[in-house]
């Protein structure tokens, strides 16, 4: 470089930041390397912002791999629509868990030897907090196994805060499970547990009950009437519920299931011909719009055993236990994004959307989907 009468020219601050912004959150541990100046561009609240409301756009899928012959632990792989496909791991944590909630890049992973003993992990920074435990006896008395019916988790992207949710009927010593309904918020600001008490008498199929969306303050799951949706507001820990379209019903051949779509309820009803998908634009006055109907004449055969995992304005992924397949609404082109191979299989349920989240465990962030199923995106979020 000729140093003599020359002087190097810099793009300008926000033009590198955009820049950055766009790369996937594994490579900012590297680029903060590079300078002091890209150290503090990609360090600032502001960046990750960016950084964020960029990744809502591109959607990943997380699927759970399980070898049917093998005793070993599940593999991860990591499904994105714009970098392909690859190897994904959450040995990092140190313990065999399975995950259970995500929500704004952050999983919410439950111990699989330890029953009570939860995490809380961003899978892209592989940082990870496991919870105090609670001294409420009925965290370890829920019916019917022990475990919570419903774990939710919520992360407010405007506070960098996060809320793990564990509700289920309460069974007392020698009892059937009564109507009660116990609540237990772990609050990641004062690292505490709160409790609620309240009477359901909603179920929820193996399915819904993994199936939970966090939007407008409250995480919301599909009960298995098909009905309607139970509603939690975090604010005043309350429930209540949201009616369903009437359209919609759990009659021989359907299907319902939950999600979120750029940042609105979705429902989709899957029948042995057609996808209807239905958005609630109209949160206050929870009023449901049918944007879609889509033909699932070409993929017949796999209709029994497909249901949807995440949704975008562009995309709908859909998965079987061996399969991935996204389908693009504008286009009404279906494609295959991921095979399983051999004796592996996609276990059947869905976790729910990930998107990306600035700083709620320091470090923590990136959207992704776990198959097992969740989706997600590459968010900053942090643990701490």
């Amino acid at each position: 470089m000729d140093q003599s009468n020359q002087r190097l020219e810099f793009f300008p601050d926000d033009v590198i930041l955009q820049i950055l912004a766009r790369l996937p959150v594994k490579a900012l541990t590297r680029i903060k390397c590079v300078c002091k100046l890209w150290y503090q561009l990609a360090s600032g609240d502001y960046f990750r912002h960016v950084h964020n409301e960029l990744s809502i756009r591109n959607p990943m899928v997380l699927v759970e791999v399980t070898d049917t012959s093998s005793e070993s632990r599940s593999s991860l792989i990591c499904v994105d629509n714009l970098r392909g496909v690859y190897e994904f791991s959450l040995d990092f944590i140190k313990a065999r868990v399975k995950v259970r909630a995500s929500c704004n890049g952050l999983l919410c992973c439950s111990s699989i030897p330890d029953k009570g003993v939860y995490y809380v992990c961003n899978p892209m920074t592989r940082e990870y907090k496991m919870l105090p435990r609670s001294r409420e006896r009925p965290v370890t008395r829920f019916y019917p196994d022990g475990e919570a019916t419903l774990v939710g988790l919520a992360c407010n992207l405007l506070t960098h805060n996060y809320n793990v949710v564990l509700a289920g009927y309460h069974r007392p010593f020698g009892h059937r499970p009564e109507r009660t309904f116990i609540c237990l918020v772990y609050d990641s600001e004062s690292n505490k547990w709160r409790k609620f008490v309240s009477l359901q008498d909603d179920h929820f199929t193996h399915m819904n009950r993994n199936q939970v969306v966090f939007i407008n303050g409250s995480l919301h799951w599909l009960t298995g009437s098909c009905t309607c949706l139970l509603v939690l507001d975090l604010e005043c820990d309350m429930w209540r519920r949201i009616l369903l379209p009437n359209e919609v019903n759990c009659a021989v051949g359907n299907r319902a299931y939950l999600l979120e779509s750029e940042g609105c309820l979705s429902v989709i009803q899957i029948s042995e011909a057609w996808m209807n998908i239905w958005v609630m634009k109209d949160y206050e006055r929870e009023e449901w719009h049918m944007v879609d109907k889509v033909s699932l004449r070409c993929i017949r055969g796999m209709v029994p055993g497909i249901f949807p995992i995440s949704q975008t304005g562009e995309y709908v992924f859909l998965a079987t236990h061996k399969q991935v397949l996204v389908y693009q609404l504008k286009n009404k082109v279906w494609k295959e994004m991921y095979s399983v191979k051999n004796s592996s299989t996609l276990p059947l349920c869905m976790i729910s959307w990930l998107m990306i989240i600035s700083n709620p465990l320091p470090g923590l962030a990136t959207p992704i989907l776990l198959l097992g199923l969740v989706s997600c995106c590459s968010s900053l979020s942090s643990l701490v």
